[in-house]
């Protein structure tokens, strides 16, 4: 699961680099520029972890993911339990049976090693897109509350604080617990 937060940071970080890169880059109208240079532009931050620990529809999605990862384990066990009895079975009575017999039973083992593979490899790809859909998901509804939450604040820019992009906060601009109790009575209110 930490790959996931570690993706939800990702898309984040280029999200704010995309955000300076643009806004820095481009020609903007003197409006702009005169309250750039007055000091007029708010800027707040949130801390990603603490939406990940406090809001409830990221819990709700990440104890789906492991519930899904726990469900593809036991799949993948049950095909590992199924080779290794084949495998006990040949090693036991192996010596009993004719070389044709025993050619046929480990391409049987080949076959159940392969499977094993082959389903390990797609229920992990499935889960990865699954997560990427869901983190999607969660990213869409923070963005969508900050839209609103925004319309009075006016904040040029919020961020969310990564301990890797940023080396000094200001506390005075976290905005974090705001986000998370709104996040949370909209979920609430949704459900």
């Amino acid at each position: 699961m930490k790959s996931n937060s570690w993706i939800i940071n990702s898309v984040f970080a280029v999200a704010i680099i995309a955000l300076f890169v643009l806004h820095f880059n481009s020609n903007s109208t003197p409006i702009k520029s005169a309250a750039l240079n007055a000091g007029g532009v708010k800027v707040a931050y949130f801390e990603i972890d603490s939406i990940q620990n406090s809001y409830s529809f990221f819990k709700d999605v990440k104890s789906a993911l492991q519930a899904k990862d726990i469900e593809n384990a036991k799949q993948l066990t049950s095909l590992k339990n199924a080779f290794a009895l084949k495998y006990q079975d040949l090693q036991k009575n192996g010596q009993y049976l004719s070389q044709a017999e025993v050619g046929s039973r480990q391409q049987e083992l080949a076959q159940l090693e392969k499977n094993y593979t082959n389903k390990e490899q797609q229920l992990a790809a499935e889960l990865q897109e699954e997560s990427f859909k869901r983190l999607q998901e969660v990213k869409k509804k923070i963005e969508s509350f900050l839209v609103v939450y925004n319309k009075n604040k006016e904040f040029a820019y919020i961020f969310s604080s990564n301990p890797d992009l940023m080396y000094y906060k200001d506390t005075a601009y976290d905005i974090t617990s705001d986000i998370v109790k709104g996040l949370n009575a909209e979920y609430k209110s949704k459900n």
